[in-house]
């Protein structure tokens, strides 16, 4: 698996007054594909609570392209970018059909709750996110 994607619809809660998707709501719209990944892997939350382990975004780099308006059909895509030994990062965009309007790294670390300190990725996990990485090539890490 290379791209995840799932599909949602702009409603009016995602709007700033002008009727266009605030920008933070894209962000929103990239952690329920990123969620819905990791249930597509098997990943258990539960899991990974039970061993003070939990997963805490450290740092965004994203462009915003075009507007989403209410109503639009969206698809937001989901891909492990890189796998290192504390975290990950993935490439995600938020699509209407084929244009591109918001496009993002974001680096996801492992963090050990009782010290709130990077932890290196349990090896099941570590498996289960090898399984959606991209192949190596020009955007590979």
């Amino acid at each position: 698996m290379n791209e995840f994607s799932i599909s949602l619809r702009v409603y009016l809660e995602d709007t700033d007054a002008g009727g266009i998707v605030y920008y933070v709501n894209y962000l929103k719209f990239m952690e329920r594909a990123r969620t819905e990944l990791l249930r597509s892997l098997g990943f258990e939350f539960a899991a990974l609570s039970a061993e003070q382990l939990q997963f805490v975004v450290h740092s965004v780099d994203a462009q915003y392209r075009k507007p989403a308006r209410m109503d639009d059909e969206l698809t937001v895509t989901a891909v492990v970018e890189q796998l290192a030994r504390t975290y990950i990062v993935f490439h995600q965009q938020v699509r209407r059909s084929d244009e591109i309007l918001c496009e993002a790294h974001i680096k996801v670390a492992c963090v050990d709750t009782t010290q709130l300190r990077p932890a290196a990725l349990p090896a099941p996990v570590k498996l289960q996110f090898s399984q959606a990485r991209l192949p190596s090539g020009p955007n590979s890490h």
